[in-house]
This record gives structure tokens, sequence and C-alpha cells, in this order.
């Protein structure tokens, strides 16, 4: 399997059919390859050789796509800047990916103190596709992620963990045609953007993607009922959002629903498969070190469905993916026993970008069928039944997944100490009375006004890691073995 070439051959036998819808404007694939060849000879021009990483501002429009299609076909990885994150985290991914350059289809530059190629001013360029010959060990991307020290933590994947991917999620059988209308749902920060654009360039769909300025529930539910969307990846967030309206949706060209990045109970599930009553509805899921998605399960409409307080089962590994579950000493469980699940296989990232310290903590090599291999510890606590479907049960450690994105709660305490001159703080994730997940932060201290607090964290955190509650407390209650008792800390948001 060649993916570029695939890409390639794909946007030139479509080049009649659309490609991408932004807002009001339908754009064709011969005008996303005439974009993106554009781009490419700019960077070409513009950007050295040696440079093997170069920023991306993540702007909703042609330009944005077609410069990571123009960065492949030049073998260059693209790690996304969201313009709308404090500007100090995106200079310390700039600095930790080693960014020279910059592509950006914004009117005015977003940062005037690097190099920067401005996308949309491009002049014309002859339409050329053809990928450089590039090898499976070459970087597609760098997603930066929530880490523990209040330094985002980068996940490089390669060409060969992305083809891994692609292979085991057409071995699913979601049939995609050049006839399907799909759901882009997602900031391009966040790795489920991945599959939600690649899939259909590969088919040649059409993509539909939500304006920054929108509501993103609302806009999905008009594009799902005004356009027939035929097949959406979402966060189940988005089901807690929508659910008032269930009601009146009815949306039966949808043939394919995925939810991934969040738990997916199964009550608001059931709810939902009567607004599509034609679709699969299926929960995958996968951290962005092991490329977007790795398990998967098949919700049934008629019969009963694996659970386990109440969320759906994650199911089975996919194609390429190895699954085992372990105990504190690596050591697999017995089946139905508890431990925390373990990846390995094509898809799993070649190591944490320049971090061998977190490397070591979270990846390791274990005898498995006869054979050395390497896993990665997910952190999250999980079971194995005697039919080889995976039940989560929550996480290892303090993380959590806020709008789909992952936080690490000790982040947040990180940046709240700084800020409170080292009052002690903790972040507790808690669900909300619409069944979504919040972020409360209880201080070690008697009341004051938090607005300096929250406009202090606004600048060193994205809006989704803000708390959304705070609560003051004269001492934090500590369980028996002696450690800060979260669970009591969390009872104070219900």
């Amino acid at each position: 399997m060649n993916l570029l070439l695939d890409i390639q051959e794909a946007i030139e036998k479509n080049d009649t059919q659309n490609a991408f819808y932004f807002g009001d404007t339908f754009y064709t694939y011969k005008e996303f390859a005439q974009v993106i060849s554009n781009i490419r000879k700019g960077i070409q021009d513009h950007i050295s050789e040696n440079d093997s990483t170069v920023g991306l501002i993540t702007n909703d429009d042609i330009e944005t796509y077609a410069s990571i299609i123009a960065l492949w076909l030049e073998g260059k990885a693209y790690v996304p800047l969201n313009p709308e994150f404090p500007e100090s985290r995106n200079h310390t991914v700039i600095k930790q990916a080693e960014i020279n350059s910059i592509l950006d289809s914004s009117t005015d530059k977003v940062f005037d103190q690097f190099k920067t190629i401005q996308s949309n001013t491009l002049d014309i360029a002859e339409i050329n596709l053809t990928p450089r010959q590039i090898g499976p060990n070459e970087l597609a991307y760098i997603f930066f992620t929530s880490g523990t020290t209040g330094t985002p933590k980068g996940v490089p994947i390669t060409f060969g963990n992305l083809s891994g991917f692609i292979d085991a999620f057409w071995d699913l059988g979601y049939e995609i045609t050049n006839k399907d209308r799909c759901l882009q749902m997602f900031e391009l920060t966040f790795d489920l953007s991945v599959m939600s654009y690649l899939a259909p360039i590969l088919k040649g769909a059409c993509i539909y993607t939500i304006p920054k300025d929108e509501i993103k529930y609302s806009y999905i539910f008009e594009l799902m009922e005004d356009h027939e969307l035929t097949f959406a990846l979402m966060v189940p967030s988005i089901l807690h959002y929508l659910r008032p309206y269930f009601d009146e949706i009815n949306c039966p060209a949808m043939k394919f629903s995925l939810f991934c990045g969040e738990a997916l109970p199964l009550d608001v599930t059931q709810e939902w498969s009567q607004c599509i009553p034609n679709a699969t509805i299926a929960n995958v899921y996968g951290p962005t070190e092991c490329t977007i998605f790795c398990t998967d399960y098949t919700y049934k409409r008629d019969s009963e469905n694996k659970t386990y307080n109440g969320v759906l089962t994650i199911g089975k590994d996919m194609k390429n993916t190895t699954t085992i579950i372990v105990d504190e000493d690596n050591n697999e469980v017995g089946i139905g026993e508890k431990g925390e699940l373990c990846l390995s296989g094509a898809q799993l990232t070649p190591g944490y970008w320049k971090n061998e310290e977190k490397n070591k903590e979270v990846f390791f090599d274990k005898e498995h069928e006869g054979k050395k291999v390497r896993f990665y510890r997910t952190g999250d606590l999980c079971t194995v039944d005697d039919q080889g479907d995976i039940l989560y049960l929550g996480r290892v450690d303090f993380q959590a997944k806020i709008q789909g994105f992952r936080v690490e709660l000790s982040e947040i305490e990180f940046h709240a100490k700084t800020v409170l001159d080292k009052k002690n703080s903790v972040a507790v994730a808690f669900i909300n009375s619409i069944h979504n997940t919040e972020i409360g932060l209880v201080i070690e201290s008697t009341a004051f006004d938090t607005k300096q607090l929250i406009e202090d964290l606004k600048n060193r955190l994205p809006q989704y890691m803000i708390p959304t509650q705070i609560r003051f407390i004269d001492s934090f209650p500590l369980n028996t073995n002696g450690k800060t008792d979260r669970k009591k800390l969390k009872e104070m948001f219900n």
C-alpha cells in the first residue's frame, strides 16, 4: 500500500466531484489539486529540504487542507498550530518541534516573528500531485497533547503508522464511495481530524467542515439534515448536546455513525439510533500514540450490547494492532480481571518527540506469542471478556477526556499552582447534568475572587482545559494511603 500514490490517484480520478464544503462554498477535487500544487511550489521555493517539520495554522479553509497534502507530497510532516491557543503554548510547540517555517492561510500572519508562507497568496502553479519517494519511517505529522509537567508532549506519526491505520480501517468494511458526504467536525490539533479528511479523500467523497464561528452541535445537526450526510465520526459529548433535539432529527441517509474520544453510554446511543434508522453505529477507540483508533465495536440494534457501568465496550483490536491487559508487573491478567490496556502493532508511534524519559515510562518490550514485542501503556483500566471484547473501566491515572481532547489533570494543577504562587490545587473531572465532562478546581485556601486566576490560565492553556467550576477547602482530605482523596474532592461538584 502506497498511501501518497493512492491520494494522488483518488484526487485525479475524481476531479469533477466535490471535495470540500466550507461554510456555503463547494470546492471540486480539481480545484483542490490546483491549490495543493500552488502550495507545493511555495514549499519547494521557500522551505529548506532539510526542514522535515512545518507548522500549519489550523484555519477552516481549502488552503489549510491543501497544505497538509502538499507537505506530504514533499515528504514533510505538519505540526498543527491553533491560533486560538495561548501564544506561549504555540511557541513551546514551535520550539519543541524545531519548526523553522509556517504555512498560514490567514489574511494577517499569526506569527510575525517566524518565517511564514501565506498559502492564499501564492501564484498559480502547474498541477503536480506526484509524490516524492517517501519511506514508511518518514513523519506525516506531530500532534502535541497535554503533558504532566506543564509542557505539551509531541506524538510523531509516520507514513507507515498512517498506512497501517488506513489498511485496518478499510478492513472493517466501512464502504465509502465518491457519492458519500462526510462530516469533519474536529479541530485540526485533534488526531480524529486526520481520519475525517483522509478516508474521504482516498475515496473521492465530499468533506463537510464546521466553521469556527458556528455552534458545533447545532451546525452538525443542520449539515446532517440539509446535506444528507452519509458518514460521521463524532465524540460522544456531541450526542449529549443534540439529545434535546432527537425528536426532530431524522437522517435516513446516514450510513455510518462512528464515535471515538470518550466513553460512549449505551442509553444515549440507543436514542441516537432512532435518529439514524439506516446507519451502522460503532464505538471505536484509540490514543493518539496508536494512530487515531485501533479497536472497534459495532452497536447491535436488535440484541443485547456489552457494557460496563452503562458504557459500551470498545470491542476488539483492529487489523495490525495487538492488545493485551497487564498488571503492575506487566504480566497479562486473566479473562475478567482488571488491568491496564497496552497496545502494539503497525500503528504505534516510534515514541514521544525527543522525550526519552517519557518513552521509558510508557513503552516496554514483552515476550508475546513467541516474539519480543514493543507495547504502549494506555493508562486505561480495562478487562476483557471470554469473547475477546474489551470493556473500558476508567483511567488508571488522573487523565480525563474533555470534548474528546485528552487532558492531564496534573497539567492544569501545575499551571494553577504557578499562578497561585504554590497554593495547593487539585483538578478533578466530573460529569455535569447533561452527562458531559467538565473540569473542576479545588484550591486549599479561604475563598477569593478567581477572575484573575481564570484570565491567567487562559493565557497558558487551551479553552477546553480551563476549569468551569472552582471550590475552596481549608485542607485537603486524605485517604488511607495518606494521599489526597480525589474522590471526596470530586464529590464537591455533584
